[in-house]
C-alpha cells in the first residue's frame, strides 16, 4: 500500500511513455519528432528509458528501426531480458492507439518529467533548509538558478551534433545577409568602435576598465542611451556607485547637450529649461531600467533580468563593488581576488543564460602610473587575471590630459581594445566633452562642426 502510494506521488504517465515508444515502433517517420523533443531521462520507468535510448542510438546511426532490430540492439547493449523484453515490445505496439497522436504523447511525457525535476529541486531546497548550514539568501539564489535552469531546459541539453550547429550558423548568416547591416550586434553609438566590434553581441561579456575619473560611467551611459533610444530593446543599468537621480542628471545633460553643472546647481535659463524638457521627454520614451541598490550579487542581477521582457543589454557599474552573494560579507587580500574571479565567471555564465551582451565596468590597478607610457594593459586589471580570461572583449579608456594637464591632446580620449574574440585589437579615438560629461565619436564630432 505504502509503495503504491509513493509511486502515485511521483509524477509520471506509464501510458504516455508506452504510447511514445509504441508510435516509434509502429511508424518510424515519427521518430525524428520524438528524438528532437525527449531525452532518456524524461522516461520514468527504467525499461522504457532503456528501449528509448536503444532506438535513439539506432536513429543516430541511421539503422533500420523495427521490433526485431530494436530487440537485437538491446541484446548487444546488455539490457535485454529473456523473459519480458520481447513480450513487452509487442505489448507496446498493441496498446498504442495510433502513431498520429505522438506529439500529444510527447507533451505528456515532457510535462511529467518537468514536474519530477521541480519536485527534486524542491526536495533539495528543503534538505538544505533543514540542515541549517546555508543562509536564506544563498538557498534562495540556488533555488532561482535551479528553477531557471529547468525552465530553460538546461537539464535536457547535452552534447550538440556539429551538423545541427552548422544549420543554426547558416540560418544566422542568412538573417545577417538579408539585414545588410555592418553592425549586426547592439550598437554602442560610437561609429568607429561599432565598426571594429560589429556591435555588442549576445552572450558576450564586455569589460570596460579605466582609472577612477577617466570616464567609465560616462562611456557606459553613452552606450545605455544609444541602445535605449535606437535598439528597440529594454536595457538595464545596475549602478552600485551612483544614485539613480545622479544617473538621470547625467543622461539629461548628455541628451540635451547641457552643462552638467547647471543641472547640479539648478541655475537654468528659460532656454535651458526648454532643453531639459525636450530631453526628458525623449528619455521618458526609452526602455531604460535603472537599479541603484549598492549591495547586489550576480544572482540578484540575474534574477531581476530574467523578469525583464525584450531584454537587449545589461550594464554594471562596477565589478569591484559587487558581492559574491547576498550575505553582505566583505573580503580582503587574496580572498577578495578569488571573489572577483568568481564574480567575473558568474557574469559570463549570466550573459550566456540571458543571451544578451553584458557591459561590465572595472577599476584598474595603479601599475600603469609607474610607467612612462601610462596607457593601460591587460596586466593592469585589478584583483584578478580571471577577468581577462572570462571577458570576450576588454576595453580601456585613456586620456592623456588626465596625467598631463599641459598636453596638446586636451579632451582627446582613446578606447583601447586590448582583447577581442571576434576580431582585431586596436585603438579607437574618441572626443571627451567634459561640460556634458559624455564622449562622442571623433568622426561625428568633426562632422557636426562642419
Amino acid at each position: 500500500m505504502d509503495e503504491s502510494l509513493l509511486l502515485r506521488q511521483i509524477p509520471h504517465s506509464v501510458e504516455a511513455e508506452q504510447s511514445v515508444l509504441g508510435a516509434m515502433l509502429i511508424d518510424a517517420r515519427c521518430i525524428p519528432d520524438v528524438v528532437e523533443s525527449l531525452v532518456g531521462e524524461d522516461f520514468y520507468l527504467q525499461t522504457n528509458r532503456e528501449i528509448y535510448e536503444t532506438i535513439y542510438r539506432m536513429f543516430n546511426f541511421s539503422a533500420t528501426i523495427d521490433p526485431v532490430t530494436v530487440l537485437d540492439q538491446m541484446k548487444l547493449a546488455g539490457v535485454y531480458d529473456e523473459n519480458t523484453s520481447r513480450t513487452y515490445i509487442l505489448q507496446l505496439m498493441e496498446i498504442t492507439p495510433t502513431a498520429a497522436n505522438v506529439k500529444e504523447y510527447i507533451r505528456i511525457v515532457k510535462d511529467k518529467a518537468l514536474l519530477r525535476r521541480i519536485a527534486e529541486t524542491a526536495g533539495e531546497m528543503t534538505a538544505l533548509v533543514q540542515e541549517g548550514g546555508e543562509t536564506a539568501q544563498s538557498v534562495l539564489d540556488l533555488a532561482e538558478q535551479r528553477i531557471y535552469s529547468i525552465r530553460q531546459g538546461r537539464n535536457t541539453q547535452g552534447l550538440e551534433p556539429l551538423s545541427k550547429i552548422l544549420v543554426d550558423v547558416f540560418d544566422t548568416l542568412q538573417e545577417l545577409s538579408m539585414a545588410g547591416t555592418d553592425v549586426p550586434g547592439m550598437a554602442t553609438g560610437f561609429v568607429d568602435l561599432d565598426r571594429t566590434l560589429t556591435g555588442l553581441h549576445p552572450s558576450e561579456l564586455v569589460l570596460l576598465a579605466a582609472r577612477p575619473g577617466m570616464g567609465k560611467t560616462s562611456f557606459a551611459l553613452n552606450v545605455l542611451l544609444n541602445a535605449g533610444k535606437f535598439s528597440g530593446k529594454t536595457v538595464v543599468f545596475f549602478s552600485l556607485e551612483m544614485s539613480r537621480e545622479q544617473l538621470a542628471n547625467r543622461l539629461i545633460a548628455s541628451e540635451a547637450f547641457l552643462d552638467n553643472k547647471k543641472l547640479i546647481t539648478g541655475k537654468l535659463s528659460a532656454d535651458d529649461w526648454d532643453k531639459v524638457t525636450l530631453a526628458s521627454s525623449a528619455l521618458a520614451h526609452t526602455s531604460i531600467l535603472i537599479d541603484d541598490n549598492p549591495s547586489l550579487s550576480v544572482a540578484d542581477m540575474n534574477a531581476k533580468c530574467r523578469r525583464v521582457d525584450n531584454l537587449g543589454l545589461v550594464i554594471i557599474d562596477y565589478l569591484q563593488l559587487m558581492q559574491s552573494s547576498g550575505s553582505g560579507r566583505s573580503y580582503a587580500g587574496e580572498n577578495r581576488q578569488q571573489v572577483v574571479a568568481d564574480i567575473s565567471r558568474a557574469l559570463k555564465i549570466m550573459a550566456k543564460e540571458l543571451r544578451v551582451p553584458i557591459l561590465c565596468l572595472s577599476q584598474l590597478s595603479r601599475a600603469n602610473e609607474s610607467r612612462s607610457d601610462k596607457r593601460p594593459m591587460l596586466s593592469d586589471l585589478r584583483e584578478s587575471g580571471a577577468i581577462e580570461q572570462d571577458a570576450d572583449v576588454v576595453m580601456f579608456l585613456y586620456r592623456e590630459d588626465y596625467y598631463n594637464k599641459d598636453t596638446d591632446k586636451r579632451n582627446q580620449a582613446e578606447c583601447i581594445i586590448a582583447k577581442n574574440r571576434r576580431g582585431e585589437t586596436t585603438t579607437v579615438p574618441l572626443q571627451w566633452l567634459p561640460e556634458f560629461t559624455t564622449f562622442s565619436s571623433v568622426a561625428r564630432h568633426y562632422e557636426d562642426d562642419m
